[in-house]
């Protein structure tokens, strides 16, 4: 899964773009941009991957993307059939933290916009938001200029003031894809990503990075705090989640499709980064 680089930069006329997507599928790109991304799905069911979170997605959900966080939603297979009906819509809204100016979000007045902008860069979900709330995002498109800014502010105060937020990707994760000018870093992380369901050889990641495997492997862990092989695990079983959410394949079948050879490692692996078992896992995603 190859992550991209997109850019959802705004009109010179507008300090933040709002866009109405209604398409048979949403977007099939791992990715990420400069831009934060609230996004409110209208219409549409699927998997939702942000960072290291997976989870299934369903009509009315709320999430705030932070700047450079990779996300994708993956619809539902059947939304790909070459003769279905189902449509995919979803209202989404890209500005920059800095939008307004360096130091607009400073003022004391709105601290919590501020703290909601810099927790973003987790993912967040807002639950049992108020139908109003997701009306105004969804008509954020209409009005002047002028009301669409002041309406927008209005919709970040009140996600800002809502109890009801969960963090959605972790600390080690958000690390791990600061963007950096260390092209040889990017590297890295694309080979991973293409490469994480075959077998991976440290001394071959350590000459992508002009390392040795020794050299390599210390600087992994303190840029991402956690070994290579606990990196590549995640992202494995991260995978393999998504694999028990979709009901495509069975326990084994999905060991092998997510870069193991060993079933009962693929079982500890799995219980020791879900806290669940495979089987448990699958479990308590059929009753979600």
């Amino acid at each position: 899964m190859k992550l991209h680089f997109l850019d959802r930069s705004s009109h010179r006329d507008t300090s933040f773009t709002v866009k109405k997507n209604s398409y048979p599928y949403f977007l099939r790109i791992w990715h990420y941009h400069e831009e934060l991304e609230l996004v409110y799905v209208t219409k549409s069911t699927g998997t939702r991957f942000i960072g290291d979170s997976i989870e299934r997605f369903r009509d009315g959900e709320v999430i705030l993307i932070g700047k450079n966080l990779p996300h994708m939603w993956l619809n539902d297979e059947e939304y790909f059939a070459e003769s279905g009906s189902l449509i995919a819509e979803a209202t989404a809204i890209h500005f920059r933290q800095d939008f307004l100016g360096n130091d607009f979000f400073e003022a004391p007045e709105l601290k919590n916009i501020r703290e909601l902008i810099e927790k973003s860069r987790y993912g967040l979900k807002f639950e049992n938001l108020n139908p109003k709330i997701k009306n105004s995002i969804q008509v954020l498109d209409k009005g002047t200029q002028f009301e669409k800014l002041m309406r927008f502010i209005h919709i970040l105060k009140h996600l800002a003031d809502h109890k009801h937020k969960t963090v959605l990707s972790s600390e080690g994760y958000l690390n791990t894809f600061k963007k950096t000018n260390n092209k040889n870093l990017d590297k890295i992380y694309e080979y991973i990503f293409n490469n994480f369901d075959k077998q991976i050889v440290l001394s071959e990641v350590a000459e992508i990075a002009n390392m040795n495997p020794s050299a390599f492997s210390r600087f992994f862990k303190r840029i991402n705090r956690k070994t290579f092989k606990e990196y590549v695990n995640e992202i494995r079983i991260g995978y393999a989640c998504k694999l028990l959410s979709e009901h495509q394949y069975n326990i084994t079948r999905i060991c092998y499709e997510s870069g193991y050879n060993n079933i009962s490692n693929f079982n500890r692996q799995f219980k020791k980064i879900t806290g669940k078992s495979p089987s448990q896992y699958l479990q308590h995603h059929k009753r979600s």
